[in-house]
Order: structure tokens, then sequence, then C-alpha cells
């Protein structure tokens, strides 16, 4: 009797596995292929968040009754509690962050979790605060002039 010969390997067998990324088994690439579609959207939707806080975040400070400028620099005074922070535009290109001066007029709660003692502000609310700040300096101004 004759031994069955070996079956000669043909171009036409594949592994299942040829046409999968590095590490992917066939049992999973059902599931890679949908993280991969979630991981795509989930980015997507981060870009599109991003490019729209900007402009809501203005338009809720009071963008177009304020310059960016004077948004940043109602927001450094209001947290500060110092009427004298400007922000600087433009900024020097090599400068320090904005923030590492080392102000030491905040108000603020320090330890675990920081406790902000400025007040949370409203819709347009910049806009009301940065008009009685000029009422102010020019009250103070009109005060010293008239002495």
């Amino acid at each position: 009797m004759t031994s069955p010969s070996p079956k000669p390997a043909s171009t036409e067998d594949k592994d299942p596995a040829d046409g999968l990324p590095p590490g992917t088994t066939p049992y999973y690439a059902n599931m890679h292929k949908w993280i991969k579609r979630a991981v795509l959207v989930c980015l997507v939707a981060l870009v599109i968040e991003g490019a729209f806080t900007l402009p809501f975040m203005a338009i809720y400070y009071g963008y177009p009754t304020l310059s960016l400028t004077q948004i940043c620099s109602e927001l450094l005074k209001v947290r500060y509690s110092d009427d004298t922070l400007e922000c600087k535009f433009p900024y020097p290109p090599l400068g320090p962050p904005e923030g590492a001066q080392g102000k030491a007029t905040a108000q603020d709660q320090w330890g675990i979790q920081p406790i902000p003692k400025y007040h949370r502000l409203g819709f347009r609310e910049l806009v009301r605060i940065h008009e009685q700040r000029l009422a102010r300096q020019a009250a103070g101004q009109q005060g010293a002039t008239s002495r």
C-alpha cells in the first residue's frame, strides 16, 4: 500500500490574517474596525468643538462690544482682583507664559483643591464690569482735576 502523498502547496491557499493590520487577529478584526471608526468620530468631534469654543466664549463675554484684548484684560482683572493688569498684545515671541509672573493679588483659598474667590461671570457681564471701571476712572480723574 502506498502512503498518501502530501498535497502540494498551492498559491491560492491564503492565510486569513494576510489583509489585516499587524497585531490584529481575524477574531478581533471587526472590533478593531469599529474602534477605529469610533476614535475617528471622537477626534472629528473634538476638532469641531475646539473650532466653536473661542467664538462662542468671546460672544458670551461680550465680543462685539469689547475687543479680544479687552476681554483678556478684564478676565485678568476679575481673576486677580487687580485693576492694573493688562493683556500684552502683541505678546513677545519668546516671553514667559502670561500667568508666570507670580501674581499675589488673587484672593483664592489654596490647598489640595483650590477654591476661587472671584464670582462667576454671567452672560456679557464683562461689558458691565468694563463700563463701571471706566466710569470710576473718569470720576477719579474728574475729581483729581477739580481739586
